[in-house]
């Protein structure tokens, strides 16, 4: 040892186990312990510079960017003054109202339905009926003295929280089908899995979207048009269906043979054995693999900017052309991620109190809460 440490012995008890956790990782030898003393000095000049930049010195309201200008450290000012085109994109200004009621209503039905005592709840079928109709009420228009606004002037937030739902909400049902298809013991339908899981799974998500864009409506009758936004939809939803197929599919496989055979001697039929006693188990033991794509998938609404839809990263791009605020686009960028990491953290802590939910279904003894 480098230094002489303390016997454990005078330490109170609470504080042991981070003091042996600190011994053991991180001091436990000479060269070990200088490199930990390095590392943390390294850290708090990386940490004081970015509290100065970020939070001392930083600009936080301003209309006039010279002030921002002169200023040492960050100028979140930009961030107050473009949050409208940021959150809500090409969406006429006056009727932004209207979007903030949206995402309400989408935010409070979500809410509910992931709370434990509304999960069996028939509430939840016209709760989210209502919801649907009411969203779009708000965000097309025409009714109720409300202007129209086509799909083609959504943008920011609700546009991604729209892109990221119906993905999830199409892709999570067609992924159980496809996984189930695939194993299969009748070959057309495997085969037809495969194909469908293999032929989605080698082409990038842009090839998708192109082909969603531009080369479906080639195909439809003379006369007839498929909403973009909803064709957008469905091309993203159908990739997230393929890889996510392939995680239930793992979770399947997973679950042990005596499972089917304790099913067949209880003489249940297939969809008995599977929506009662394999999917469950599967479904769990996939768990964090499935949020991984899920959380991906939300990030993956980004990639509209190549079809002309101005998600919120796209509208942040659009905004940060003005050449008055164009030197902050750090700040604005920084802003952004916050937001996807924020949901992105929202959705993996969820995951993990439902994992230990169930867990604590089958082991009561091991839940905390």
């Amino acid at each position: 040892m480098l230094f002489p440490v303390l016997s454990l012995s005078a330490v109170p008890s609470r504080l042991r186990t981070p003091l042996l956790w600190l011994r053991r990782h991180l001091f436990s030898s000479g060269p070990q312990t200088v490199l930990t003393l390095l590392l943390m000095v390294l850290m708090w000049n990386i940490g004081n510079k970015l509290l100065h930049w970020g939070i001392l010195d930083a600009v936080w309201y301003t209309t006039d960017p010279d002030v921002c200008r002169v200023a040492a450290g960050a100028c979140w000012a930009v961030i107050v003054e473009k949050h409208r085109p940021i959150l809500f994109g090409l969406y006429p200004y006056d009727e932004h109202w209207r979007l903030v009621l949206a995402m309400g209503i989408w935010f409070l039905a979500l809410g509910l339905s992931l709370m434990p005592r509304f999960w069996y709840s028939r509430i939840l079928l016209p709760l989210w009926i209502a919801a649907v109709i009411g969203i779009a009420i708000l965000m097309f228009g025409g009714l109720f003295g409300l202007s129209y606004v086509p799909s083609s002037e959504w943008g920011g937030l609700p546009l991604t929280i729209l892109l990221f739902s119906g993905t999830v909400v199409i892709g999570m049902p067609v992924s159980v089908l496809l996984a189930l298809g695939r194993r299969s013991p009748l070959p057309f339908l495997r085969g037809l899995s495969v194909v469908f899981i293999e032929g989605l799974r080698g082409v990038p998500l842009i090839t998708i979207l192109f082909v969603a864009v531009n080369v479906f409506p080639l195909f439809l009758p003379a006369g007839m048009e498929i909403n973009k936004l909803l064709r957008i939809i469905i091309g993203i939803a159908l990739f997230f269906a393929c890889y996510q197929a392939e995680v239930i599919r793992g979770g399947l496989q997973s679950v042990p043979r005596g499972q089917y055979e304790a099913a067949m001697a209880l003489n249940l039929n297939y969809w008995h054995t599977t929506t009662k006693i394999i999917l469950p188990q599967a479904l769990r033991i996939c768990l964090p693999a499935m949020t991984n794509h899920i959380i991906a998938a939300m990030k993956n609404t980004s990639f509209v900017i190549i079809i002309g839809l101005f998600d919120i990263l796209t509208a942040t791009s659009s905004v940060m052309q003005d050449p008055l605020w164009r030197r902050y686009y750090i700040e604005t960028y920084i802003f952004i991620s916050a937001i996807y990491l924020l949901f992105g953290f929202l959705l993996s802590r969820y995951a993990l109190w439902v994992e230990k939910r169930i867990d604590a279904s089958r082991n009561p003894e091991t839940y905390h809460g």
